[in-house]
C-alpha cells in the first residue's frame, strides 16, 4: 500500500518538554495514565531524543510502569544485561528474520507479565539494538507483521506493517493488556499525529 507521506517542513519552535508539540496544540492534558503489568523499556537512540516527531518518550508518559535507555552518548556501550531478570518474560520487539508473531497464542504461554524491549529510532538506529546488544541474544524476538491500515503517518515507512513507536506499542499492548488498553494508546497517538498535522497546515 502506498500512503502519502506527510513532510516535515521546519523544526517545533519552543516546544512543550512533555508532549514535544507546539504550545498552542499541546495534547498533555489528554495524556493518561495506564497501571499495567506488561512494562515496555524503551531503547532510544539519543539523536531521536531532539526530534519532535518522536512518538516513543510519548507513550512513556501515559505508562508508570515503564522506563527509558539511551545509546549513543559516549564511547561506552550501553549494557542492557540488568533488564533480564526473572521477573518478566522479556521479548525483543523487532522484526528480524527469526522474529514470532506477537499474539494471543505467545501471551497465554506464561502467567508472568511481559517486558517489551522497544528499540527507538530510524531503521538504522533500530537495527543495532538488534545485532550489537549481545547481551540479547538469547532473548525472543517479536514482531507485528500484520499490514498497518493507516493511510498518513508522521515519518515515511519502509514497509506495509511499518508504524510510529508509539502506534506500535498501542497495537502490541492491545494484544497483551486487552482491546480497552490499546484503544487508549492508540487515542494518544492519534491526537499527537493530528496536532502535528495542523502544525504543518494539512487536514487529515
Amino acid at each position: 500500500m502506498n500512503s502519502p507521506l506527510i513532510q516535515r517542513k521546519r523544526k517545533t519552535a519552543d516546544p512543550c518538554q512533555t508532549c514535544f508539540l507546539h504550545k498552542d496544540r499541546c495534547i498533555c492534558a489528554g495524556i493518561p495514565t495506564l497501571k499495567l503489568r506488561t512494562k515496555i523499556t524503551l531503547v532510544i537512540h539519543a539523536k531521536e531524543l531532539k526530534r519532535t516527531t518522536n512518538t516513543g518518550r510519548l507513550a512513556l508518559k501515559a505508562l508508570p510502569n515503564s522506563e527509558m535507555r539511551i545509546r549513543g552518548e559516549g564511547k561506552d556501550a550501553l549494557d542492557l544485561s540488568d533488564l533480564l531478570t526473572p521477573d518478566y518474560r522479556t521479548f525483543l520487539f523487532y522484526p528480524s528474520d527469526d522474529a514470532v508473531e506477537l499474539d494471543q497464542k505467545l501471551v497465554n504461554e506464561s502467567p508472568l507479565p511481559i517486558q517489551l524491549i522497544v528499540p527507538d529510532g530510524n531503521w538504522r538506529q533500530a537495527s543495532k539494538v538488534h545485532y550489537r546488544h549481545h547481551e540479547l541474544k538469547d532473548i525472543l524476538r517479536v514482531k507485528i507483521s500484520s499490514p498497518n491500515p493507516a493511510t498518513t503517518h508522521l515519518r515515511a515507512e519502509t514497509t506495509e506493517a511499518g508504524m510510529a513507536t508509539l502506534e506500535a506499542i498501542a497495537t502490541a499492548l492491545g494484544i497483551i493488556e486487552g482491546k480497552d488498553v490499546g484503544d487508549v494508546m492508540m487515542k494518544l497517538f492519534q491526537d499527537k499525529l493530528q496536532a502535528t498535522l495542523k502544525g504543518r497546515g494539512k487536514i487529515i
